[in-house]
């Protein structure tokens, strides 16, 4: 359950960036999607798990970091 919202999570925060970067200029409309398409394609690889047990990780370390 957890991985489930860290996901959408990450993808919320994804999906902000790329659309405040495509507002101010950063980047293009068509690179933006290509970077999505690409993202799409990525995730049906056999690197997809690899990829998300990284991020699992990488959410899990930073959760540990006692402030």
């Amino acid at each position: 359950m957890i991985c489930v919202a860290i996901s959408l999570s990450v993808v919320l925060l994804l999906a902000i960036v790329l659309v405040m970067m495509v507002r101010q200029g950063n980047i293009k409309v068509w690179p933006a999607i290509v970077a999505a398409l690409f993202g799409f394609v990525l995730a049906s690889t056999g690197m997809a798990d690899d990829i998300q047990e990284l991020l699992d990780s990488l959410a899990e370390t930073i959760g540990d970091i006692q402030f």
